[in-house]
């Protein structure tokens, strides 16, 4: 007896997604709970999984279809199953008494393909025959350890690539023709066309609406991180010993976030209309990169947490958001956003806000720079901050009056602790 598979509720107003990959293919055995198929929403992707133990069946929606919550997608059949489905065995010819079929010959085979005991999806099974590599020698960052693009990239650049895959040949002993990579140094230029996903797709056209609907405007400061710096160096250990998290920057600039947003209200506040929403707590929502792209779960009422709420807070959504099982109620709500180009070395940049907020905070590189200090010129850890806001709610002044806030605090981080 089948079971049907159905697309789960993707969470409040969501009533569609896209099918991005399976995860399993019809045959192969499938465990209770185990993903077998990845959906792309608005937001995030979502893993399906199988709704109790035995064998795939027939995928019913094609990668890319659109479907809606409810409809089934695919069956689970009842028996054990095997690691693979086992691939249709070719026609034979009749015989017609000349010749004795003879085994494909090595020199005959095709190129091998990767272990289907693996589960890969489409973009990294490519990069796999692409390259030449052994996934099962790879070690997977993703969830459950499968592999990503990222692990397939890193191990070729580390250059543990495998011995070049079986060549095509000829059963009479052809001279093999030469390798595709040397049609392609030889000057081709080829191109490949890739459909965006639909978060991709929603994020485009979420940061050109506010491009057209907010009046956006950058204030940018400076900020000296010695003293942030001096504190995390003096304190990491017993930080990471008592509370089991790494003490990093990102929770400092938090705090300080949250004791500047207090300070001025505008900027935790937003549009409704004809109407403005001040907000009494302070939900930050923190850029984080995922191989879908740019996320932004929230952390909730940071006012209130502390320094090692925060840190694990943050390092729970980057795990979370490299295997794909953030949630969209992890993405829901936020009245401010932090994002930190900094860790790929960006110097500068003008971020653009996440509707309906207001204003986003932009950190960047922490850079050697020549500053006056006291008249005299002295080498100091110096950060760009950016801040980017709809004018139409935010005044230059309260905008410079924020990033200031941030500024003392990073630079005394006393100020922190006595709330000033």
């Amino acid at each position: 007896m089948a079971t049907e598979v159905t697309v789960p509720v993707l969470g409040e107003s969501i009533t569609e997604a896209t099918l991005g990959e399976w995860l399993k293919q019809p045959g192969e055995a499938v465990a209770a709970d185990e993903p077998i198929a990845s959906l792309e929403t608005d937001k995030v992707a979502l893993e399906v999984p199988a709704p109790e133990a035995g064998v795939m069946g027939e995928h019913k929606v094609a990668v890319g279809d659109t479907v809606e919550v409810g409809a089934v997608i695919t069956t689970i059949e009842s028996g054990s199953g095997s690691a693979a489905k086992a691939a249709p065995a070719p026609a034979q010819a009749k015989d017609d008494g000349k010749a004795e079929a003879k085994p494909e010959s090595k020199a005959e085979s095709k190129p091998e393909e990767p272990d289907a005991s693996i589960t890969l999806s489409p973009s990294v099974r490519r990069l796999v025959l692409e390259h030449g590599v052994d996934p099962s020698k790879i070690s997977g960052t993703g969830k459950d350890g499968r592999l990503t693009k990222a692990d397939v990239e890193q191990y070729v650049k580390s250059g543990a690539k495998q011995p070049p895959l079986a060549e095509k040949g000829t059963a009479s002993g052809a001279q093999t023709p030469a390798p595709a990579a040397a049609t392609a140094a030889s000057g081709n230029r080829n191109e490949e066309r890739v459909r965006m996903t639909r978060l991709r797709q929603t994020v485009a056209r979420r940061l050109k609406e506010a491009q057209e609907t907010a009046a956006l405007l950058t204030t940018f400061n400076d900020v000296d991180m010695s003293a942030v710096i001096e504190t995390r160096s003096k304190y990491k250990d017993l930080f990471a010993k008592k509370h089991g998290v790494k003490l990093g920057f990102m929770g400092f600039f938090v705090k300080a976030a949250c004791m500047a947003l207090k300070d001025v209200p505008s900027v935790n506040a937003q549009i409704d209309g004809e109407e403005i929403v001040y907000h009494d707590y302070v939900d930050i929502s923190v850029a984080v990169s995922a191989p879908q792209g740019l996320v932004v779960p929230v952390i909730r009422n940071a006012e209130a947490m502390s320094f090692a709420d925060v840190e694990n807070s943050i390092g729970d959504f980057g795990k979370r958001a490299k295997d794909g099982s953030l949630t969209m109620e992890d993405m829901k709500g936020g009245t401010f956003t932090i994002s930190n180009g900094g860790v790929f070395g960006s110097l500068m940049s003008t971020p653009i806000i996440n509707p309906p907020q207001s204003a986003v905070l932009g950190l960047h590189r922490i850079e050697d720079r020549a500053v006056v200090v006291d008249g005299e010129v002295v080498v100091r850890p110096m950060m760009y901050l950016a801040l980017s806001y709809d004018h139409r709610l935010i005044d230059g002044r309260e905008a410079v009056n924020f990033l200031v806030r941030i500024k003392e605090a990073i630079e005394d981080p006393a100020r922190l602790l006595i709330d000033l």
